[in-house]
């Protein structure tokens, strides 16, 4: 009897990993088993839509990585009291609902807007249109991006840039030989998360771009107008735009991390 109680913990244990492994597999499964597979065929326009998404979800990453990396590297080593609130703002930004943040991005930057007036009297019109789109997804990736990366130069060793300024290194080549490779595993997960994170971007650009029609808002209109068979195609699609950029470079970042501990294995 005492046997059978001993062993309850780790069956719990195991049940527990079997439940988390269905609750993970179980949607991916279903999609294969409910494809129609003899009809599978792209909608009208839904090459429109990855065009979109692919082209300004590139644009969109480039600036998130642009802004979020000297922003990270600020409040990673600033201890000042603007750079916590600082913090609060990203933290604010990274917890606010994406459809409340289209509501607040349509006030702010439409044409009656509080910023959106100034702008169309200068010839700039925001609100369903690409640069529209664009910044939609920076506001949606890169809070993400600034956290992680933050982490990851948090996590490197202060004394090894204060060493190699010492030795008469700029502020960019200490950056570029000593911070970037320390952190480097850090930051490609803050890419990944950003880049999911854009690409799959609905909520905002469903309010404040919902032109030009990226993959996630053409789902969605697919499946209001033709049901949800009609949308295995394009969701299929969105995977495959989505998933292989993550994978690959996670992969390459976790082949390059055991390839670091073996060689300091090698030289303890």
């Amino acid at each position: 009897m005492s046997k059978w109680i001993r062993g309850l913990p780790r069956a719990a244990a195991r049940l527990g990993d079997g439940i988390t492994w269905m609750l993970l597999a179980i949607p991916f499964v279903a999609l294969v088993l409910e494809t129609p597979w003899r009809h599978f065929r792209l909608a009208y326009g839904d090459w429109d839509a990855v065009a979109v998404s692919l082209g300004l979800s590139c644009l969109s990453m480039a600036i998130v990585v642009a802004l979020g990396t000297r922003v990270a590297l600020w409040l990673a080593t600033t201890r000042s009291r603007m750079a916590r609130v600082a913090e609060v703002l990203v933290l604010v930004a990274l917890m606010t609902p994406p459809l409340a943040m289209g509501i607040l991005l349509a006030s702010a930057y439409g044409p009656v807007g509080t910023f959106g007036s100034l702008l169309s009297r200068a010839g700039i019109l925001l609100g369903n249109n690409a640069p529209a789109f664009v910044l939609s997804q920076v506001y949606g990736g890169l809070p993400y991006f600034i956290l992680a990366a933050r982490a990851a130069f948090e996590a490197v060793p202060p004394v090894l840039p204060r060493a190699a300024s010492t030795l008469g290194a700029t502020p960019w080549r200490v950056f570029r030989h000593v911070t970037l490779p320390l952190a480097r595993g850090g930051l490609t997960t803050g890419l990944v998360i950003a880049w999911v994170r854009v690409i799959g971007e609905f909520g905002i650009v469903m309010i404040f771009a919902y032109f030009p029609q990226g993959i996630p808002v053409k789902l969605y209109v697919n499946l209001q107008n033709d049901g949800l068979g009609a949308v295995y195609a394009l969701l299929w699609l969105l995977l495959a735009v989505a998933l292989p950029l993550p994978i690959v470079v996670l992969m390459r970042a976790r082949r390059s991390h055991r390839r670091t501990a073996g060689e300091d294995d090698t030289v303890y």
